[in-house]
């Protein structure tokens, strides 16, 4: 079995074994990056390899999959001229985040664990409750009050144990987070295990191999926890380091205006977030995070990519997700964010691709 790469805390160093349980920096707390810099395989080399993320096995941490349910090769659809929508909702579990998950529930099999623990507005959850049941490995789920009942339905389809938290977002990932300090407990933390981010960088390394080894001008990407956009900037940054890219795309980062704490940082031109976050109800359930805990992260990702940040209302929200509807596409309302807050014409005439990250099947429609 190919030794694991270590992770690592990029605010102090300090180095933690690769299979450790132990799921955060044991100084400072904050999230650990992985120390492994992979050497994508060229475009021509792909032809006739597994259709699914692992075809891209340079690129990843973990080899010989067990636990894979096909994940990742999603369509790309065009929208209007020079737009188009990559369907990550045709995902096993409906969600990107099982780009992610598989890595995950792998590492997990390596470690041992009595259980696997993780919180999720619903998206994430979903998607580990399902790779912990292909693993075979006990899975309790941390919700906050509110989360989507079919989201929760699924949870439970799955096998896995779920824990409804009285409070928000913040408050079921402060009940994971004393759970995942018990002894033989594995936190599958989409925001703190960089595994995670290596599995969501597969979505760009798909996009610059369906377009025939470039990418557009623009990727427009959600934004709560980050997971997506720091995957996305990963890959970037692999494929061009390895010549396999001649120019860089613009990072666009989409929140909703009723929770936009790393919107409100970037208009100040702040490095980290600034001051208390205004949360208000939203729509946008997958991408309200009052406190991402890789906020500074995230901001200098787009910052390095020239690109920016970007909000959607409410009215855009429901706006978009009928507009894709009508086009044939039923996306969840958080999956609609990023439509939404391009569909106006904001683009250009830059060329772009939106992620559409969760089926509408998980939420129904937005209402008034």
């Amino acid at each position: 079995m190919t030794p694991l790469p270590d992770r690592y805390c990029p605010i102090d160093g300090v180095r933690i074994p690769g299979d450790s349980l132990a799921w955060c920096c044991p100084s400072c707390h904050g999230p650990l990056d992985l120390d492994f810099a992979p050497t994508p395989a060229p475009l021509k080399s792909l032809t006739g390899r597994v259709n699914s993320l692992w075809r891209y096995a340079e690129t990843l941490p973990l080899s010989s999959p067990t636990v894979s349910l096909g994940e990742g090769r999603t369509p790309l659809v065009e929208l209007t001229e020079g737009v188009s929508a990559k369907l990550d909702y045709l995902m096993p579990t409906l969600s990107f985040k099982d780009r992610g998950a598989v890595l995950l529930a792998e590492l997990a099999l390596r470690a041992g664990p009595r259980r696997v623990v993780v919180d999720s507005s619903g998206n994430a959850g979903t998607s580990i409750a399902a790779y912990c049941a292909r693993a075979r490995l006990p899975c309790t789920v941390f919700v906050p009050f509110g989360t989507s009942a079919k989201k929760l339905e699924q949870i439970e389809a799955h096998g896995a144990r779920v824990e409804v938290v009285d409070g928000d977002r913040e408050a079921a990932g402060r009940a994971a987070r004393r759970a995942a300090d018990e002894p033989e407990t594995f936190y599958a933390s989409h925001v703190y295990n960089p595994f995670f981010l290596h599995g969501t960088k597969t979505y760009v390394h798909e996009l610059w191999e369906d377009l025939g080894g470039r990418l557009p001008d623009v990727l427009v990407l959600p934004v709560g926890n980050g997971t997506l956009l720091l995957g996305a900037a990963l890959a970037v940054a692999e494929l061009y380091g390895s010549g396999l890219l001649d120019r860089r795309p613009a990072l666009w980062a989409v929140q909703a205006a009723a929770v936009a704490p790393l919107a409100r940082a970037w208009e100040e031109g702040a490095e980290d977030l600034t001051g208390t976050a205004t949360v208000s109800p939203t729509h946008a359930e997958g991408i309200a995070i009052a406190r991402p805990p890789r906020a500074r992260q995230i901001l200098r990702a787009v910052r390095d990519s020239g690109g920016t940040f970007l909000t959607v209302t409410e009215d855009g929200i429901r706006h978009a997700q009928l507009d894709l509807a009508s086009r044939g596409l039923y996306v969840e309302s958080t999956g609609v964010a990023c439509w939404a807050a391009v569909r106006g014409g904001a683009l250009g005439g830059r060329s772009a691709v939106v992620p559409l990250c969760g089926s509408g099947l998980k939420s129904g429609l937005a209402r008034p």
